[in-house]
């Protein structure tokens, strides 16, 4: 998961002590949320906030479950008081990507389950065969 400042260049805590510009860990997304910089709370700028959340992170050791990608986007949102709200949390910020966000396109999608429908069928097919 990563963050775009306000003129699209993505920021993604990829790695320990590193956040990436342009160059996300896992590829090019397959799904987007498109946050409206309208719901920036006034006094606070996209870009700076999305700036200081990757400075803050790129001190930190990247933590696979419990502070990765998700809580620096968490924490940018929070610095931008994103729709009037600072308690972001990297499972809130999951939950709402995945209710808002919208794949790039067909192959996108494809891209996305493939795997996932693969290894149950495999799985499926081990259970029944032994």
């Amino acid at each position: 998961m990563g963050i775009c400042t306000a003129n699209g260049v993505v920021r993604d805590f990829a790695g320990p002590y590193y956040v990436s510009q342009d160059d996300m860990a896992f590829g090019w997304p397959t799904k987007y949320w498109q946050l409206s910089p309208h719901l920036v709370s006034s006094g606070h700028h996209w870009d700076d906030s999305v700036k200081q959340a990757s400075d803050e992170y790129m001190t930190r050791m990247h933590k696979l479950c419990c502070d990765n990608c998700h809580s620096h986007v968490s924490m940018a949102l929070n610095l931008m008081r994103y729709n009037g709200k600072s308690n972001y949390n990297m499972v809130s910020t999951f939950f709402l990507f995945t209710i808002h966000s919208k794949y790039i396109g067909l192959w996108s999608f494809l891209k996305t389950w493939i795997p996932f429908v693969v290894f149950i069928l495999i799985i499926i097919l081990l259970i029944v065969f032994l």
